[in-house]
């Protein structure tokens, strides 16, 4: 089941031909893959929900349902087993980490079709969740040792005192992931714990159970303890709370709105919470940007995952000298993409993940249209070639009465906007309650002074967001509503822990001598602090 956006051209000589499509419900049964991986699953409930493949609309798997015990007992077995993973030297944690990036490198294409059956994405889509799980392994494999320390700092009195900073494990890291991104998120959020010395219990989105099920059994195959990376099941609404009451940290992705209250929860009980929550992302491209390197890279930066990616781009700002033209050559782009589903490399745009996603976004385009807005490509469901498929879409015409303009879409949706000035770029980008992902294109003498204005954790110059996501020594994360806390780099790690710091007193103690008096002691301390002020 495919479709080309324009008439397909003649295949040129020597040119591979596409793979034959073959009948996705044919390649793979979700309960064969459940009993695959089940072994991390913590269930003692007949309850089941069924599961829906995007690919077909038809139920694909009968998903077992957690209980708030089992929740308790997960966490119990998980503490039980940190302990004894908190107390083996790094080195050996690490080991694991590097056995896992072999590991899912030598089965991308294994997950690659779960991944496909559970969320209809297209498998170029799916291989880039399997790179970014693999380059995190190894970024934290390499680099946890530097990240945590122990650490050296300053001490208030030179020579007299030596002041370490240790990094401590958490202990129980409670995870709660999305949909959109099921390997990527919670197996690369849960290396950071694990090598941090934490636990971790995760509660992966119901669509997508499997992907993440199948990444923690890669990771007790690399090595790691078979009860210190758990998974549990459910409505957020019946096993949220137990899991948060259980946790020391919880890692929250997702909506902003569940984020707010996840993180209010956790405020209950005085734990940390990170959340990287949603996004409405901007470009800009100034009048000296490289048009067609612009107009291309919107393929990845707003159609990868079919637009379902909290750092997509969806709002466009245009000089209006070159408006025109980029709009004619982000049309072409479009225009020559491939949409289709199934369980093979044929295409660039894959599905929607389900009924209601799909509905989002025909209610955000439907208004805009109904206001005034001009559709210029795309701006169909596509049932014949999938239940959920929507054609990759731009408009113009776009205004602020528009929800396209101001809330988040979460599709493959983008509009134009005309702009006068680079300052007012900057200001229309950051006119949002969000502040994740940016891009900014131009030559890099100008674009970066912009790129310097913009209110987002994430800003690219000449790139969409690839550029920032693949630099995982930097962290990743949001302003305003998009978001608490950072993944990726130093704060991606250290997150999981606590700072403990242990100082050694040498010579003497830090009062007064019994020999001084107490103005004399408070004359000589003022005296003292003076000269700190010379010293480099």
């Amino acid at each position: 089941m495919s479709q080309t956006m324009t008439p397909a051209r003649d295949q040129g000589p020597g040119e591979p031909r596409p793979e034959e499509p073959v009948e996705p419900g044919r390649l793979l049964s979700g309960a064969v893959v459940l009993e695959s991986v089940r072994s991390s699953l913590v269930c003692s409930s007949d309850d089941t929900v069924d599961v829906r493949s995007p690919l077909t609309g038809e139920v694909w798997l009968s998903l077992p349902q957690s209980t708030p015990a089992d929740v308790r007992e997960t966490a119990a077995r998980a503490r039980a087993a940190q302990r004894e993973w908190a107390a083996r030297p790094l080195h050996e944690r690490t080991r694991v980490a590097r056995r896992l990036h072999a590991l899912i490198l030598d089965r991308a294409e294994d997950i690659a079709d779960i991944i496909g059956m559970e969320t209809g994405k297209a498998r170029r889509s799916a291989i880039e969740e399997v790179s970014d799980v693999a380059m995190t392994a190894l970024y934290y494999a390499k680099n946890a040792k530097r990240h945590l320390g122990p650490h050296r700092r300053k001490a208030g009195f030179p020579l007299l005192t030596h002041t370490v900073e240790q990094s401590v494990p958490k202990g129980l890291v409670g995870m709660i992931t999305p949909w959109n991104y099921p390997l990527t998120i919670p197996v690369s959020d849960a290396i950071a714990a694990l090598l941090a010395g934490n636990a971790v219990v995760i509660k992966p989105d119901t669509q997508t159970t499997l992907s993440a099920l199948w990444g923690i059994e890669l990771a007790v195959e690399a090595g790691l303890p078979r009860d210190l990376f758990l998974a549990v099941t459910g409505n957020p609404a019946e096993i949220g709370e137990a899991l948060i009451t259980e946790s020391d940290y919880v890692a929250f992705t997702g909506s902003t709105a569940t984020g707010t209250l996840v993180a209010t929860e956790c405020a209950k009980r005085l734990i940390g919470c990170s959340a990287e929550l949603g996004g409405k992302n901007p470009m800009i491209v100034l009048p000296d940007a490289p048009l067609d390197r612009a107009a291309k890279s919107i393929v990845q930066s707003a159609f990868s995952n079919a637009g379902q990616l909290c750092m997509s781009i969806e709002r466009i700002y245009v000089h209006r000298d070159v408006f025109d033209d980029f709009l004619h050559r982000a049309m072409e782009t479009i225009n020559s993409l491939t949409l289709g589903v199934g369980l093979h490399y044929e295409f660039d745009v894959g599905s929607l993940i389900s009924q209601e996603q799909l509905e989002r976004v025909r209610a955000h385009l439907d208004d805009a249209v109904d206001r005034g807005a001009t559709v210029h490509v795309g701006g169909n469901h596509r049932p014949d070639i999938g239940p959920y498929v929507f054609e990759p879409t731009l408009l113009t015409g776009v205004d602020e009465s528009m929800a396209l303009c101001r809330e988040e879409t979460f599709g493959p949706v983008i509009a134009l906007y005309p702009v006068d000035s680079d300052a007012e770029a900057v200001a229309r980008a950051n006119d949002s309650d969000y502040g994740l992902n940016a891009s900014v294109w131009g030559q890099v003498s100008r674009a970066t002074p912009v790129a310097h204005q913009i209110e987002a954790g994430s800003v690219n110059i000449n790139e969409g967001f690839t550029a920032t996501w693949t630099s995982h020594d930097a962290p990743m994360g949001g302003f305003k509503r998009s978001g608490l806390g950072r993944r990726h780099g130093r704060e991606g790690i250290t997150r999981f822990t606590e700072s403990r710091t242990v100082s050694t007193q040498r010579l003497m103690n830090i009062d007064r001598p019994e020999t001084m008096s107490n103005r004399d002691f408070a004359k000589l301390m003022i005296r003292g602090l003076r000269l700190l002020r010379r010293l480099p």
